[in-house]
This record gives C-alpha cells, structure tokens and sequence, in this order.
C-alpha cells in the first residue's frame, strides 16, 4: 500500500482474535490475500509495469484451516494453486494489483478465480478510492504497521521474516474488515470534511461466490 505509517504503532487494538473469527458459512473456503513485492513502481518504469515487480512475499488466511500460509517467490505456484483452490478470494486491489504482479507465475488467468475485491466495490460506490488504511481505522480503529515502501526496503535488506509479518498484518486487517462489512452491512469513512459516515455494502459471502 501507497500511504506513510508509522512503524511503531501498537498492535491492532480492535483486531479480532482468531478464536473468534467466524468459518465461512457452509463451510466455504475463503481465503483473504495480499502479497508484498521485490520492487517499486519507479524500480520497473512506472504502473504500467507492476508484472515486472516480482514476489517478495504472498500470504493468504484460510477461512477453513483458520490460519495463515506465507509463500515466498520459490514458492510461487504454490500460491497460485493455493488461490485456485478457493471458493472465493478477497482482498483490497486484489484484481489490478495483486494478481497482475503474480500473474507471470501462473499458467492461467488469475480472473477466472472467484474473487471479490473490496477497493472495487467501494469505489463503485462512492466514485473514488479509499485506501485500506482509511477504512480500517474508521471502521475497526485499526492501523497498519508499516507500508510498502518500508517492505521494499527490507526486501532489499534481506529481512524476509519482517515483510512476512507485515504482510500477515495486512491479511489480518483485510479479513477483519471484511467481516465487519459482512456482519454490520457497512463500513466507516471519512469524509474531506471530517464527518464520519456508514456505506452500506452487500458483502455476505455465500451471495459473493459464483455459481458452480
């Protein structure tokens, strides 16, 4: 993610414990995902290139096992077969960012997985972006710990265990904001203004998987 954090902020206060995470109803797989790169936009020639910014890092949550799995750029195809296998992926720019830097591990389309991107949803509705931070502090009083440019750093310095744990972080905060959107039927932003206000969101997950 784009935004400057700081990088000592206190664990997620309002994160929810796993113990306390619901399964997926009817036993549905889902898996919540992010992954952290090797490189920035500026190391590859812009956005236009983000397929050329390489795997540091992927982690999923899975909803059935109930814990996280971290694959790093050997393990690849294990991660794409990992998504593969799910009724439904979310995550948080998921479709235009996340896959678009792990397709060129893949032998298929990546959207032919079942997916629900967040950030594509709420800009539909709002006709703009809010970032995943923005709506996490709003909606869970949540923040993240760190930001991509900090991972790309540890990339650089060969610190894998710190991106894992910050990519873990992410997946954490992606999940539990989800579940809140489906639980409540909303989630909080911010106006420019300062007003703090509900967006209704149809989240549940059974009506978020295709049809097999």
């Amino acid at each position: 993610m784009s935004e400057q954090l700081d990088l000592f902020e206190d664990p997620i206060k309002n994160k929810i414990e796993p113990k306390t995470i619901p399964k997926a109803l009817n036993s549905y797989r889902v898996l919540y995902f992010d992954l952290e790169t090797q490189k920035s936009a500026d190391d590859v020639g812009g956005w236009g290139n983000i397929h050329l910014m390489g795997l540091a890092v992927g982690v999923v949550w899975d909803s059935v096992e109930q814990k996280h799995f971290s694959y790093l750029e050997s393990e690849a195809s294990q991660l794409v077969e990992k998504l593969s296998k799910a009724d439904l992926v979310v995550g948080f720019n998921v479709k235009k960012f996340d896959y678009t830097v792990l397709q060129p591990y893949a032998d298929f389309d990546l959207n032919e997985i079942a997916t629900f991107d967040m950030l594509d949803d709420i800009k539909a509705k709002l006709n703009h972006r809010l970032s995943l931070n923005h709506l996490a502090e709003n909606s869970l009083n949540a923040k993240k710990s760190a930001d991509g440019l900090v991972s790309l750093q540890w990339y650089k310095e060969g610190k894998i265990d710190k991106i894992i744990e910050y990519c873990k972080q992410d997946v954490e905060i992606t999940r539990d904001l989800f579940l809140y959107g489906e639980s409540h039927g909303h989630v909080k932003y911010c106006t420019r203004s300062g007003v703090v206000k509900e967006l209704k969101v149809d989240w549940k997950t059974a009506g978020l998987i295709s049809p097999s």
